[in-house]
């Protein structure tokens, strides 16, 4: 991980498109500032970790209804009764 120290106004810049700026300090909390194309997906941290997890259960899902899916194909007579 790479720890940077920015001041008040200050910013870093993330590959050649995404800027980050320090706009606000009031006690412990910072207010930042993101400056990224609108193809650029931003969320806070604890967003982005429920929506992996929510991503990953909905693919298990789509596996799972397919596994019974395969089931029931397989367990049909040919001639469709």
């Amino acid at each position: 991980m790479l720890v940077l120290t920015r001041k008040l106004g200050e910013s870093i810049v993330i590959g050649n498109h995404v800027r980050v700026t320090v706009l606000d300090m009031q006690g412990k909390q910072i207010r930042l500032g993101i400056e990224a194309p609108t193809e650029v997906s931003v969320h806070r941290g604890e967003v982005y970790e429920r929506i992996e997890a929510e991503n990953k259960a909905a693919a298990e899902t789509v596996h799972a209804d397919l596994s019974k899916l395969t089931q029931v194909v397989k367990t049909r007579k040919p001639n469709g009764s």
